[in-house]
């Protein structure tokens, strides 16, 4: 049940839990208590909604900044990474393979924003060796969802 019940909050969070319970054939009781748990344990982190914010007249700028650095003794990447994500600015840090160590997501106002995010506060941490920034232009597909459909042509056919 843990699996199937994982999966499928994962694509809608705000699944009614009676609808949960009878997809996994339990009481709506044993669903709110493996919540609970599942909670407890930290295996769900937290619940989120996602925007389009293109839709909207909002100034946002998304970049992923591949980072390189050097892995402190003892503690390998770990350090590092929890000193970038403690920044407000910052979405996420991964570990990744390739030829660089971390990838952060983040979010500015504007792209001088976030570049000087990225020359003022990232590229002068002391175990950063280099970055490089892609902002993203337009998003198609984010978690799962599509966010940039095509318009489908609704004129009447005419035939010869």
């Amino acid at each position: 049940m843990r699996e199937e019940l994982l999966s499928i909050i994962e694509k809608n969070s705000r699944i009614d839990v009676k609808e949960l319970a009878v997809i996994l054939g339990v009481t709506e009781i044993d669903v709110i208590n493996e919540l609970q748990k599942l909670e407890e344990e930290g295996i769900i982190c937290g619940y989120h909604t996602m925007i389009n914010w293109d839709k909207l007249d909002v100034e946002k700028v998304s970049a992923l900044i591949e980072v390189r650095v050097t892995p402190q003794r003892g503690q390998g990447f770990d350090s590092i990474a929890e000193r970038i994500y403690k920044y407000p600015e910052v979405h996420a840090v991964y570990l990744i393979s390739g030829g660089f160590d971390l990838l952060v997501s983040l979010e500015g106002k504007t792209l001088k924003e976030v570049s000087f995010f990225v020359s003022d506060k990232l590229s002068t941490l002391d175990t950063v060796i280099s970055t490089s920034t892609h902002f993203i232009l337009k998003k198609y597909k984010d978690h799962g969802t599509i966010l940039s459909k095509k318009n489908e042509d609704t004129r009447e056919k005419v035939s010869p």
